[in-house]
């Protein structure tokens, strides 16, 4: 899923990591909106929140609003420097580690809920700033693998996407061209649609298990890098074998 890249990238890669990190990113959201009631998957939303703070002259809580901003863009910022440095140091661990720092910072959470139940309905602002970075290194990790193609922490952009490919659908008679007008509606819908499952999943966990929910997030990451890694052993083991018989 994330370390085929460019030409080698496949719409099966695309389609799995859209269905799993969108299911994440919906877990995410919800948690944040429930637990510390602030959006931490995208921040346009957070732009009218200061002009409103601004214009009532709240400036403290004005700057807290351009502050969530900052630490969704730091958490992008991040996650593309260290792809850039890994593409030209190890390539192929070059998504592991943005990956491995989203999966501490959600696991540091949920550990703090475990053992300091308060803490985090007390201190919520930095709680929703560690959630809008984490979501920020998804973004851009999830953007530059697929090539722009796979977005999943908000759905603005794939709903407007989405009604321009189905327009498109009316005037498109070329068979190549409609299957691929079709690929990507699907490839939309299973955004969408995990979005919303790990949305309404992670509601109803919420309630029961606050947010220590972000324990689910943390073990559908851990299971995307097992997976890749395991596909990579198999590839490598493959070779191995091929090289075996070739010389024999």
């Amino acid at each position: 899923m994330f370390r085929h890249q460019g030409k080698s990238r496949t719409y099966s890669h695309n389609l799995k990591l859209a269905s799993l990190l969108s299911c994440v990113a919906g877990i995410v959201n919800i948690v944040g909106v429930l637990g510390v009631h602030t959006l931490t998957t995208n921040v346009t939303g957070h732009f009218a929140f200061f002009a409103e703070e601004f214009i009532e002259e709240n400036y403290s809580r004005a700057m807290v609003y351009l502050i969530y901003t900052f630490f969704f863009f730091l958490g992008a910022f991040v996650s593309s420097f260290i792809m850039e440095w890994g593409l030209k140091h190890k390539s192929e661990v070059s998504y592991v580690i943005p990956i491995l720092i989203e999966v501490v910072l959600l696991l540091s959470i949920g550990l703090v809920d475990v053992f300091y139940e308060d803490a985090l309905a007390k201190y919520r602002v930095f709680c929703a700033l560690a959630l809008l970075f984490s979501m920020g290194l998804q973004n851009a990790l999830v953007t530059r693998v697929s090539g722009a193609v796979v977005r999943t922490t908000h759905l603005t952009g794939l709903f407007t996407d989405m009604g321009i490919v189905l327009s498109q659908l009316f005037f498109y008679r070329d068979r190549v061209e409609r299957k691929r007008l079709y690929r990507s509606v699907i490839l939309m819908l299973a955004i969408i649609g995990c979005f919303f499952i790990g949305c309404v999943a992670g509601g109803f966990m919420y309630f029961h298990y606050q947010f220590k929910t972000l324990f689910l997030a943390v073990l559908l990451l851990v299971l995307a890098l097992w997976y890749d890694q395991l596909l990579l052993s198999y590839y490598a083991l493959r070779r191995k074998i091929q090289k075996r018989d070739f010389r024999l």
